[in-house]
């Protein structure tokens, strides 16, 4: 069983520590109304008390709902928001996108990203990121977009972990019993888009990632095989999400 009160404690002191030597003392969250950012929104509070400013940006696409349960986390937590809509950055520039669902959906989370990071400039603060571990390993994220931040705080915890989590917060029921997702458009489901809960991808991701197991071992006891080549594929296929830009090694001699 995970202790998370010691979670909670080590996070919150990474949040203050990692602030700290920046020389800022306020943090900026994006709120989307889902499970990884309230549970970073909670954190934050813990935190930094006012010193936390959440931010909601819901564009013409987004779940209605979605803002409703930002708000009602906001006022169970006593955490200050703004509401700044993205929707007339992206109609300025849908007409190029053919009805692409996923790209508009990648421009979306690109904005606001862009918005995000003009508030913490106006705020003098940090940007807080809110992907959690499956998210990374999977490549299930817009770079640049929602895994743009300056730190993360639950990139190490696991998706299905992390409802066991936010209930520990307290984070409200809303929030808690609705199916993950990235509200890139309205409906919008991470698990139907990616085919398998995330119980069963994230079984699959901690013997790949945590306990060294091959993609051969796991089919050979007896795991979905179309499963496991999913996760390892898109790990492979979206590794570079996580990292920096390459840069050329030029040899000046």
């Amino acid at each position: 069983m995970i202790d998370w009160q010691n979670i909670k404690e080590q996070l919150i002191y990474f949040l203050q520590d990692e602030v700290k030597k920046t020389g800022l003392n306020k943090v900026t969250v994006g709120l989307s109304g889902g499970l990884d950012s309230a549970v970073v929104a909670v954190l934050c509070k813990e935190a930094f008390g006012d010193n936390l400013n959440c931010v909601l940006l819901p564009s013409q696409f987004s779940s209605k709902q979605s803002s409703e349960h930002a708000i009602e986390l906001c006022e169970k937590f006593d955490i200050k928001y703004e509401t700044i809509s993205i929707a007339p950055m992206v109609e300025a520039f849908i007409s190029n996108m053919d009805e692409d669902k996923l790209r508009i959906g990648n421009f979306s989370a690109r904005m606001r990203m862009s918005v995000l990071y003009d508030v913490s400039a106006r705020e003098s603060s940090l940007v807080v990121g809110t992907s959690n571990r499956s998210e990374i390993l999977l490549g299930y994220g817009t770079m640049y977009g929602d895994t743009a931040c300056a730190i993360n705080p639950i990139g190490q915890i696991y998706k299905s972990d992390e409802f066991e989590f936010a209930k520990f917060l307290g984070v409200t029921d809303s929030i808690l019993n609705k199916a993950p997702s990235a509200d890139l458009w309205e409906g919008q489901s991470d698990e139907d888009e990616l085919g398998y809960s995330y119980k069963e991808m994230d079984d699959v991701l901690k013997e790949l990632f945590d306990n060294n197991k091959s993609a051969n071992d796991l089919i050979s006891s007896g795991v979905d095989e179309k499963l496991v080549n999913m996760c390892v594929n898109r790990f492979k296929a979206n590794e570079f999400k996580g990292k920096t830009p390459t840069i050329a090694n030029i040899k000046w001699s």
